[in-house]
């Protein structure tokens, strides 16, 4: 059942793709990270011993989110996100939420192998290099950010619970729920502000949480 639905996603999500216009990839510079993310991705295939190297470009405040796939430096396709595009023997997928692009996927049809690496001048490299040269500081700082996003949903929810009560069918038939945390407005603003920053900390890691999914959405206050 579950297959089922996941390949109907995919198929929908296959359907998106536009071919690309065959531009080629710019180099990533620093003033890159205001702008755009960029991925660096190689799939070799065992059978034929054959690498070939793949890019996906991700713009920052667009109206509709679309990422851009490029084949040896060469843009061939693009599509708005969440995105699926057909590669050698395989597809790419890639998730994203209110943060970014969150996931990067290769489900492969035969026996390949799949690295993706963001560019290493980007934030998210300058992220994955620490998490490769300090491992224990990098383990760290995503425990920080997990219970920060903890505590801003435990705090969130009796806010959530109360504005609900608010209603005047639910204040009439269920009753008025009265938060026993009371906090200033300042406080709220400052426990958003580092849930944000903890959601978009394990993004950079291309961690998907369902912290992050419930902080973003639903409990945003």
């Amino acid at each position: 059942m579950f297959h089922f639905i996941r390949q109907r996603k995919r198929r929908k999500q296959l359907e998106k793709v536009k071919a690309g216009d065959g531009h080629l990839l710019k180099k990533y510079r620093f003033w890159s990270i205001f702008t755009h993310s960029l991925f660096h991705i190689k799939i070799t295939n065992h059978s034929s011993g054959k690498t070939t190297s793949y890019a996906i470009k991700s713009k920052y405040f667009a109206e509709k989110p679309r990422v851009d796939l490029y084949r040896e430096n060469i843009h061939v396709a693009y599509s708005r996100l969440p995105a699926a595009f057909p590669v050698e023997n395989g597809v790419i997928e890639i998730t994203n939420n209110s943060t970014g692009i969150n996931g990067i996927h290769y489900s492969r049809a035969s026996e390949d192998s799949f690295t993706v690496s963001p560019d290493r001048r980007s934030i998210r490299g300058f992220r994955m290099w620490v998490h490769r040269r300090f491992p224990t500081l990098s383990a760290f700082i995503g425990m920080i950010a997990i219970i920060i996003l903890f505590i801003s949903i435990a705090l969130s929810i009796p806010q959530f619970l109360e504005s609900i009560s608010a209603i005047p069918w639910v204040s009439d038939y269920i009753g008025v729920f009265e938060s026993p945390i009371q906090l200033s407005v300042w406080t709220y603003f400052a426990i958003g502000i580092a849930a944000a920053i903890a959601g978009t900390e394990r993004v950079l890691m291309l961690k998907n949480h369902w912290l992050i999914d419930i902080e973003s959405t639903h409990l945003d206050y």
